[in-house]
């Protein structure tokens, strides 16, 4: 199977290249990219005006499934994930069971298989993401998992995650870290500060993130293991990772769209569809974040994706669950928010859904437009004018901060293995 795509705008942030040109995918693999490819093909797609780029990788989404698929499915995750420009994601473990076992994996694997987008399964750093006794990472790799995380609880215990350090340096695997002192955060629902106090709710100081962060960066420092930030969120923790990267420390960080659009001064005003974890921080968090961001000192952009039924989500700001959905909003949120401004380029803008996910998740083949790369592609329109809609979600989640924001740019294809999984153009 040949197909051709002739005349898009080609960014591939690992060779440099930015140029109008044709890219042909020769089954489910990149034969050629860039200039002017004379070859037959079975179809052939005209991207003049488009932007192709190798395909999203959205490193943190959580997909309910198993044991929570009133909230969502994976099937439905995926048809997400492709109408929001992303042929890849990375399905975090606190599902139920939680996937601390091989058998659980597998099972993300297998029934991921049929839904088009690739879903990598993320694995638990400790048994039933109690912070205690560690997992098998071994065991778990083998089976498939890409990473480790107890995302959504932090292992309290500076011992135990020692030895979760150290084996991910010995085994050369990727800790994901939800970064949270549980007696700092206590039963906080919202940054803490003059909003929390106005609004008379417990407040999250800042703080319950940073000493998490200032740890486990010495504890990779002292280990050598990989270490990345999930969901960055305040000044002093953007700090502390520029200083570990420009100490050449293995911590990389990531940042999502409503840390990056969004302060505690709209949770104010917007109920429990703002309700998050981390929450929405101070405006000057917002601005470090952003800054960091610019600097690269953070890597990649993550949605978080976190769907709840719309009975949780309407139990009020304090007993309503943390977490808000993201896959279908985040390209079009930060291409119209943080490229169209000029807060930073197109060019970073991909590499950070891209080519930096990928290679810090070491998934051979992809995030590249180059021969012999997976023809993973998203194809984006710059100019394609949005109006988020919770109401027409693929996903089973409709908990969104930015229901009926007006946006410009959009993904309006994504190719997964050579194949179309959704477009929303004319070949």
């Amino acid at each position: 199977m040949k197909t051709l795509i002739r005349n898009g705008r080609l960014i591939d942030p690992r060779s440099r290249m930015d140029a109008v040109g044709d890219l042909l995918v020769v089954d489910g693999r990149i034969a050629e990219a860039g200039g002017r490819i004379e070859a037959a093909a079975d179809e052939t797609l005209d991207a003049a005006g488009l932007v192709v780029a190798p395909g999203f990788i959205d490193m943190h989404v959580h997909l309910r499934d198993p044991g929570q698929t009133r909230k969502e499915t994976i099937a439905s995750g995926a048809r997400a994930a492709a109408r929001g420009g992303f042929a890849s994601v990375c399905a975090m473990p606190n599902t139920s069971p939680a996937n601390d076992a091989p058998e659980v994996t597998a099972y993300i694997l297998r029934t991921a298989a049929a839904n088009g987008v690739h879903v990598f399964p993320i694995a638990a750093l400790t048994r039933n993401l109690a912070g205690a006794e560690p997992v098998d990472f071994a065991a778990l790799r083998a089976a498939g998992a890409i990473a480790f995380s107890d995302d959504g609880r932090c292992v309290q215990d500076p011992e135990v995650m020692r030895r979760i350090m150290d084996a991910a340096a010995r085994l050369d695997v990727l800790v994901i870290d939800h970064c949270e002192d549980a007696a700092l955060f206590g039963k906080g629902v919202i940054n803490d500060g003059p909003v929390s106090r106005r609004l008379d709710l417990p407040g999250i100081p800042a703080a319950a993130e940073s000493t998490v962060v200032a740890r486990d960066i010495g504890l990779a420092e002292a280990t050598g293991g990989r270490v990345h930030i999930a969901h960055l969120s305040t000044r002093e923790s953007a700090r502390l990772v520029g200083e570990a990267k420009r100490r050449g420390l293995p911590v990389t960080a990531e940042a999502t769209p409503h840390h990056l659009l969004l302060s505690d001064e709209e949770a104010a005003l917007g109920g429990p569809n703002f309700k998050m974890n981390p929450p929405l921080r101070s405006k000057d968090d917002v601005f470090a974040v952003i800054e960091a961001v610019r600097r690269g000192d953070v890597d990649v952009f993550a949605t978080d994706h976190a769907p709840h039924t719309e009975a949780e989500k309407s139990a009020g700001f304090v007993q309503a669950p943390f977490g808000v959905v993201g896959l279908e909003t985040a390209v079009s949120l930060l291409l119209d928010r943080l490229v169209r401004p000029g807060l930073i380029s197109l060019f970073q803008f991909v590499d950070m859904w891209s080519a930096r996910p990928a290679e810090i998740l070491r998934l051979s083949g992809k995030g590249r437009l180059a021969p012999g790369a997976d023809a993973d592609l998203t194809l984006l329109d710059l100019d394609r004018p949005v109006t988020v809609d919770a109401a027409g979600f693929a996903s089973l989640g409709r908990n969104t901060p930015f229901n009926g924001w007006a946006l410009r740019g959009a993904p309006v294809m994504t190719i997964v293995g050579g194949r179309p999984v959704f477009s929303d153009i004319s070949c």
